[in-house]
């Protein structure tokens, strides 16, 4: 009899997920963080977990540990290589939140073209004559540079189609693998189309190194901003503060940090022309409830012996053990 631990709290359809299965018994920490599960680890046949970090020490612990299920896609914060070597199967919810981040990334760049933060101040604060200021700009006949154009970068261009913005994608997997067919250009230089753009959204993996650095920003016009909806580290976040402070972009929005949450004293906390959320781009109502029921029902397809392959990220060191 399989035994779970979920660490971090559900949406009660997972939950209700669980209790439904047959043979399954679980425990359920409802707090976010590493100290609140790790004690429990020893017994876990298997993992649900939400945004904390799962370290080398903890999967050390956790002997009998045989899948750990991600409540999302990414899995920076899990110590891939401890679950490689013990054969541990990492799991990752299939395309439940697209529509949830490019609608956030969406709202993002509507705000910061339209001034709303500013607008509300003024209203609030009695400054009613900086309407005429004239500080908001429109969205139609901009041109919008998409950094990743997997399925959130592609809802993100149909979105800002409407709008009639000038689109491109930067995505050099894609250009290997194969351009999908429709209206949005692939840009080859980086740095060619950084220049280009007055929006840049990031909606690329994390990889060893930022996609948006010094140079990176230092290509991109004054009128420009920056969306990352993507993770933190994604972006250079001291040179994002410095090219911010130094008026040498336009304004930026974000939903993730290099450190989350951000420090009480983090500058982009004082910045006027940077928007803000608590990454909360993919966890609307409706994408919670799917990622928790999807993030459980990995586990339980993993002990039926009939977990979908495309979404085990390290089915090839499973094979190897």
């Amino acid at each position: 009899m399989p035994h779970v631990l979920v660490a971090g709290k559900l949406h009660p359809s997972g939950i209700a997920l669980l209790q439904s299965a047959s043979g399954v018994t679980y425990d359920y920490v409802e707090e976010v963080s590493e100290p609140s599960y790790a004690p429990l680890i020893d017994k876990a046949d298997g993992l649900v977990i939400r945004t904390q970090p799962l370290s080398a020490p903890t999967v050390a612990r956790a002997l009998q540990l045989k899948v750990v299920s991600r409540h999302g896609v990414g899995y920076d914060a899990v110590h891939l290589p401890s679950l490689n070597e013990r054969g541990i199967a990492l799991a990752v919810v299939g395309d439940v939140n697209s529509i949830s981040v490019a609608e956030h990334t969406m709202m993002m760049l509507l705000a910061l073209a339209k001034r709303t933060m500013q607008g509300d101040r003024a209203v609030r604060t009695g400054e009613w004559g900086w309407r005429n200021r004239l500080e908001a700009t429109e969205l139609s006949g901009k041109r919008l540079l998409i950094l990743g154009f997997g399925r959130i970068g592609r809802h993100l261009a149909r979105m800002a189609t409407s709008f009639g913005m000038e689109i491109r994608a930067y995505d050099p997997y894609l250009e290997r693998a194969g351009w999908p067919a429709g209206t949005v250009a692939a840009a080859s230089d980086l740095n060619a189309a950084l220049s280009w753009a007055d929006i840049v959204s990031v909606n690329a993996p994390k990889g060893v190194s930022p996609i948006i650095g010094a140079p990176e920003l230092s290509a991109m016009k004054r009128t420009a901003v920056l969306i990352n909806t993507a993770r933190g580290g994604v972006v250079d976040e001291a040179a994002l503060i410095a090219a911010l402070r130094n008026d040498q972009i336009a304004g930026a929005g974000l939903d993730v940090f290099e450190d989350e949450p951000p420090s009480a004293d983090n500058p982009l906390l004082g910045l006027d022309q940077v928007i803000l959320s608590p990454h909360i781009a993919g966890l609307t109502a409706e994408c919670g409830e799917r990622m928790a029921i999807s993030s459980v029902q990995n586990v339980l397809d993993f002990f039926a012996g009939h977990i979908d392959p495309a979404l085990v990220v390290n089915g090839g060191h499973l094979n190897a053990n």
